[in-house]
């Protein structure tokens, strides 16, 4: 099937509720910036649920054009976080 060049940025969600985090400890350096570069597998964020520290993963190679929430933000399951084009 060929692409559509107009089709909608990938989005990637939380896999659980709990409390997004941008970077691997506070006021650190994020895991990814808007406009950067991703592959398959590279960590986007953390999100944290009854202290367990959920890695959310690129699951789709691509520049990252949108970070949706804010760090220290509570999330819900299957909520928007990262696009990725």
């Amino acid at each position: 099937m060929p692409s559509d060049s107009n089709s909608p940025a990938h989005v990637v969600k939380s896999p659980v509720v709990g409390t997004f985090y941008e970077a691997p400890q506070g006021g650190g350096e994020p895991f990814v910036t808007v406009g950067q570069r991703v592959a398959v597998g590279d960590v986007l964020g953390i999100v944290e649920a009854m202290e367990v520290m959920n890695h959310i993963e690129a699951n789709e190679a691509g520049v990252v054009t949108a970070r949706l929430v804010k760090d220290g933000a509570p999330v819900e399951y299957d909520e928007p976080l990262f696009t990725i084009a």
